[in-house]
């Protein structure tokens, strides 16, 4: 039993296929996922997918890539999708100073209306950061001080000091495909060190498919080989971490009903 937190069922390669890319998903028992909005222009898109589809949910916000391209965004354009019994989550929004497809001053302005967003419904805010380690750490602590809102380090490749401050400051971590990759040893060890009640897994798809599926493109059915990885890691089994990061989801993604009891 595996949930895929964090996957881009919309995009070209997986939107398709979708009936394919869910059969085999629960083949391998991944029961439930999550597709990430990367931008609000497109949320009529992500609502399809998950009016159409039982097990699948949604978040809504717009990437720091694509900051520039909505910097008008106000909190009100983030809770006007709040209500939809589907939408479960805010973003995925925060920093990313890698590729700066965005300005940093509109992706700072933008992860800052997502926090608020996150702050006022209580949906965890999924946050996207790359190369904007202290940054990232910073915005979070003041934020925070303002009110405290739920939140998740998506795709987590970070040091293991952000990892600690994320969840001092009451956050979990989502780890993908990189932790399997053969160069990943400071990643799994982050993983190794974290509470085990605050780690999720998540594919990222179509993006970063894990060991043995480098090259080909990513599929939530190929979150049970990090899930695999995860469950090396901390010397447990993986119907351990499979039921672990499960109830971890549930705990953070409130509003997603328990499938596994149906309430």
């Amino acid at each position: 039993m595996l949930v895929d937190s964090h996957c881009h069922l919309d995009f070209p390669g997986l939107y398709e296929d979708l009936e394919g890319v869910r059969a085999r998903a629960q083949d391998v028992g991944v029961d439930m996922m999550v597709t990430i909005s990367t931008r609000i222009a497109q949320m009529d898109k992500i609502l399809t997918i998950v009016n159409t589809h039982d097990n699948v949910f949604c978040s809504v916000g717009t990437h720091p890539h694509n900051a520039s391209e909505e910097k008008d965004l106000g909190v009100g354009d983030i809770l006007a999708h709040c209500d939809h019994p589907k939408v479960v989550a805010i973003g995925e929004a925060g920093l990313d100073y890698f590729y700066e497809h965005g300005d940093r001053l509109d992706q700072a302005k933008g992860f800052r209306a997502h926090i608020e967003a996150a702050r006022q419904t209580r949906l965890p805010l999924v946050i996207h950061t790359r190369d904007a380690e202290d940054d990232t750490a910073s915005i979070l602590k003041e934020e925070m001080t303002k009110g405290e809102f739920p939140f998740l380090l998506h795709c987590f490749t970070a040091s293991q000091t952000l990892a600690e401050i994320a969840v001092d400051l009451g956050g979990y971590v989502s780890f993908s495909g990189v932790l399997t990759f053969k160069k990943s040893d400071e990643l799994r060890a982050v993983a190794k060190a974290l509470p085990l009640d605050r780690l999720l897994v998540e594919t990222d798809a179509p993006y970063l498919a894990p060991v043995p599926k480098r090259g080909k493109p990513n599929e939530p059915a190929f979150v049970a080989h990090t899930a695999g990885v995860l469950a090396d890691v901390r010397g447990v089994s993986l119907e351990e971490i499979g039921r672990v990061t499960t109830d971890n989801f549930l705990r953070l993604f409130s509003k997603v009903p328990d499938f596994r009891t149906g309430s």
